[in-house]
């Protein structure tokens, strides 16, 4: 009778084991359909959408000797202009004519299409944006059917494909003469003549905040070690700025960090939750109120900007630019924050968006943000100490992410490929999980102290920066976090160092070293 019970609780476990991995497959197979194929994406709806392609655009002078120009019409203009190209581009990629009709006159189309022509007989496509123009108008006709004006210095990155392989890739800096008419309600380009660009030094600006030397980080000038943690209030894990935004427990989270010695937190924006390209005001206030909030506590910032993102392709490239651009804008001169990092874990998504295709996307991200921020630091999240050599020569900081026992051995093998950059261990930990799932396998609360003690000697010993993972454990997991196989998602409620019911854990007197 034991036995047949024995083997009836051995046939219910493999059920549901059985049970989970299907469910968790057809899951798999429809958030990846789901996330690679954005319905926004579809052609007419792209050009019918003005928020599918937003490069950076000013005007540098609006001065005419004729005729005034009218504001509305300026952003008429403008808007036309952009979706000329916007349409260009797609056309290029798509190798149809769809909507050329409608931003470009009949004389201007003809180069246009045979190059459509000519690449659907040789099955070239190219994939291209544009980000950044400077318009500056010539001239405006009296009767306002006429325009004329220069684009200077329109910065345009380009990939040639040829039976879908890469052949190459430009990243061009030119000028362009361009002349507009109005026909039936549209703004449609009539000319438009590449020039010789026209180069503008840039001054440098002396970076008095944030900086390295060697394998160090410095503060106004002063070297800084960061001793800190991955944060995420206990009732509101990643939706740290939702409906449940709290200043009373976040300032008691960072009282009780900063007592016991930690001196940096690392926070996380979604790109969707925040807004994406246009991000929101209430978003970016509750950001502010949490900065202010570290300051107040004397505790230093890096600031995940791009959690939960996912597409890295070339036609988004303006819309994740306006997204940095308008938080790293807002806060380039408040001194709580150390360091952008771009994406959290980037490296997990080369499988399924292409390796080239993130680290792309990567590298002109950085660039865009140092445009508009050169007081912090620059980061990338990598997940492990192996990814982390990637792009290691454009970063400040050289972070990467570690969940097991072998930190010596990992940093050592980085530290001698990374020389004269600054390491970051940005997120470490165990978690104090037992189940049915991992009965030999789990770490007890023992264990996870353990663990704590033992990684924070090491970096104390080598003045390592480090932010552990993370302070609370929580109730809830989303699935996004850690799909839905239950022993993977479980697992990721007990990294903290003080439980779901508000108890510290025995890890909590390594939560810092000194």
């Amino acid at each position: 009778m034991k036995e047949k019970k024995k083997y009836g609780f051995v046939l219910i476990v493999l059920f549901i084991t059985l049970c989970s991995f299907t469910i968790s497959g057809i899951s798999a197979v429809f958030s990846y359909l789901n996330t690679g194929a954005d319905r926004a994406s579809i052609l007419n709806l792209e050009l019918k959408n003005s928020r599918v392609y937003l490069p950076k655009t000013t005007w540098t002078s609006i001065e005419n000797p004729g005729r005034e120009m009218e504001e509305e019409t300026l952003k008429k203009i403008q808007k036309d202009y952009l979706k000329a190209w916007h349409v260009k581009n797609i056309a290029l990629k798509e190798n149809s004519a769809y909507g050329v009709q409608d931003y470009y006159t009949d004389s201007a189309q003809v180069h246009l299409l045979n190059a459509i022509k000519y690449n659907k007989k040789n099955k070239i496509h190219v994939e291209t944006t544009t980000l950044r123009h400077h318009l500056k108008l010539n001239f405006y006709s009296a009767d306002g059917q006429l325009v004329v004006f220069t684009d200077e210095n329109v910065e345009k990155y380009t990939q040639l494909y040829k039976n879908k392989k890469k052949l190459t890739e430009t990243n061009d800096i030119a000028s362009y003469k361009v002349l507009m008419l109005l026909e039936d309600g549209f703004w449609r380009v009539r000319h438009m003549v590449k020039e010789i660009p026209v180069a503008k030094e840039k001054q440098a600006k002396e970076n008095t905040y944030a900086t390295t030397k060697n394998d160090s980080i410095l503060l106004h000038g002063k070297k800084f070690v960061m001793k800190g943690i991955n944060y995420y209030p206990q009732k509101s894990p990643w939706d740290m700025f939702g409906e449940k935004f709290d200043t009373i427990a976040i300032n008691n989270d960072f009282k009780m960090l900063s007592k016991v010695g930690l001196n940096t937190i690392r926070i996380f924006i979604q790109y969707t939750d925040f807004g994406k390209a246009e991000v929101l005001k209430e978003k970016l206030e509750k950001l502010e109120k949490t900065i202010q909030l570290a300051n107040k506590n004397h505790l230093k910032v890096v600031i995940t900007l791009f959690d939960f993102y996912g597409d890295y392709s070339i036609k988004d490239w303006t819309l994740t630019h306006r997204h940095a651009e308008k938080i790293v804008s807002t806060f380039k001169n408040d001194t709580t924050i150390i360091a952008w990092d771009i994406k959290n874990e980037p490296d997990l998504d080369f499988e399924s968006r292409g390796k080239e295709r993130v680290l792309k996307w990567l590298e002109y991200m950085m660039k865009e943000i140092r445009k508009y921020d050169e007081n912090h630091l620059i980061t990338i999240g990598w997940s492990n100490f192996k990814a982390a050599n990637y792009l290691k020569e454009a970063v400040d900081i050289v972070s990467f992410h570690h969940f097991n026992n072998n930190i010596e051995k990992d940093f050592n093998a980085l530290k001698k490929k990374v020389l004269n950059k600054p390491i970051l261990l940005e997120e470490f930990g165990v978690p104090s999980y037992k189940s049915i799932w991992n009965l030999f396998l789990g770490a007890s609360k023992k264990n996870q102290a353990t663990y704590h003690k033992h990684v924070q000697s090491f970096l104390t010993e080598n003045n390592v920066s480090h932010l552990s993972w993370t302070l609370y454990d929580f109730k809830k997991i989303p699935s996004s976090v850690a799909g839905k196989l239950p022993w993977k998602r479980n697992k990721q409620k007990y990294f903290g160092f003080i439980d779901a019911k508000g108890n510290k854990k025995p890890s909590f007197s390594y939560i810092n070293s000194n």
